[in-house]
């Protein structure tokens, strides 16, 4: 026992004398132009100093750190954050083999973590774009359940995935062949099933079938039920969606809108009822009758309505990369800037409930160093950083640029 202590008395020591061991490097930003996403709005000439990856001062009096990067008036902002969208699922839309986002024999158990390919050459394109985490989202089914998301870091490495089985995802409205009844009505019967269930367990009177281990649907159901797991519905009339407000109040979930083209005819219930509405700001045409009320301000009168609003570009994996470019549309028709960014940066972790989306102290250092307003086109990230590691921002695109724009006596396709 002597002999262990007088070990761990010159472990001590020589921890001491090599302190660069055990102490990470602390960074600081200076002189930006902050987003923060947070009630302290946008900071100028600001500062923002890293540490062991997390956010531990925000515009500080004194900057101290160990390696310090000048913005020179650069605008910082939280990473973006993509939903509901199909990135490390899909490498090649048009080719079959490379899709792994839907499944006819998909149900709620579907969980696209088993397939999430984090060295998917979407990742990296998404990255330039300035996403640095996204909810990625299953699709397909013959029923109305698609599966699960989960949460992801677009660092590109194999232990990129943070979250799995984070939120159910079903699928309601028109029905090529059948009734949107029917899509409905088992959604009700699931849920209301279930909760009789657990009702019945709660009051001690289950019978010995009831008392077996529960099914994983039924833990996912229990999850809704309980509110640890948010209810994801894609509708778009305004008839669903009264529907889906009347289910929350009912079951007490936590309910997130997908796409939901109506909901600005019903923007003062949505805002009552506290139910958020992921959408793409770019859709303004009436695909169907569902959707005759697509409109590009859409997403502006649903925030001044009170609703909070995420935009995403869903079920895409490499048109996420635009996503900034949606919300300086959505700002173009009506959306005032602020809340532009937050529909990509913090409504998106409120939503999701994420550890992101805002600069501030506590926070993991997920953060994006534009060149301009990174709304507009011509501006281009300096630097980047998820989790306060700097990140490549070169993709697959800039490879292919720098191969077949080489001057060479070789052939272009020999060009390395």
């Amino acid at each position: 026992m002597k002999k262990f202590k007088k070990s761990l008395v010159a472990i001590s020591m020589l921890a001491g004398l090599v302190p660069s061991l055990s102490q990470a490097e602390t960074i600081a930003v200076t002189n930006a132009k902050i987003y923060t996403s947070t009630d302290k709005g946008v900071l100028s000439n600001a500062s923002v100093i890293v540490e062991d990856g997390k956010i531990v001062a925000v515009n500080p009096e004194m900057v101290n750190a160990d390696i310090i990067i000048d913005a020179k008036g650069g605008v910082l902002t939280p990473g973006f954050i993509g939903a509901m969208n199909s990135l490390g699922l899909v490498e090649v839309g048009q080719e079959k083999m490379t899709r792994d986002t839907n499944d006819k024999a998909a149900d709620m158990t579907f969980d696209p973590s088993l397939a999430f390919n984090p060295k998917s050459t979407a990742i990296p394109f998404a990255r330039k774009g300035g996403l640095t985490r996204s909810i990625v989202a299953p699709g397909g089914g013959e029923t109305i359940f698609s599966g699960q998301t989960i949460e992801v870091e677009l660092t590109g490495d194999w232990d990129s995935i943070v979250a799995t089985e984070q939120a159910l995802f079903v699928a309601l409205g028109a029905e090529h062949d059948g009734s949107r009844i029917i899509g409905m009505q088992n959604l009700i019967n699931k849920l209301d099933e279930r909760q009789k269930a657990l009702t019945k367990a709660a009051t001690k009177k289950a019978d010995k079938e009831a008392d077996k281990a529960p099914t994983k649907e039924e833990l996912i159901l229990n999850a809704v039920l309980s509110g640890e797991k948010p209810l994801i519905a894609y509708a778009d009339r305004a008839s669903d969606i009264l529907q889906l407000i009347k289910l929350k109040q009912r079951f007490k979930l936590d309910l997130v809108l997908l796409e939901a083209a109506d909901a600005v005819v019903v923007a003062d219930q949505l805002a009552q009822a506290g139910i958020p509405v992921v959408m793409d700001a770019m859709r303004n045409l009436p695909e169907s009758f569902d959707s005759l009320n697509n409109s590009l301000d859409n997403a502006g009168k649903l925030s001044k309505a009170g609703v909070q609003v995420v935009l995403a570009v869903p079920g895409d994996a490499h048109g996420v990369y635009g996503l900034r470019y949606s919300a300086g549309n959505a700002v173009a028709n009506g959306m005032k800037y602020d809340d532009a960014m937050a529909s990509i940066t913090s409504n998106v972790a409120d939503t999701f409930h994420l550890d992101a989306g805002r600069i501030a102290v506590g926070k993991p250092a997920d953060m994006v160093l534009w060149s301009g307003d990174p709304f507009e086109y011509s501006s281009h990230i300096q630097k980047m950083w998820i989790n306060g590691e700097e990140q490549s921002t070169e993709s697959r695109h800039d490879e292919l640029r720098d191969r077949y724009m080489t001057q060479s006596s070789m052939p272009k396709a020999y060009t390395k």
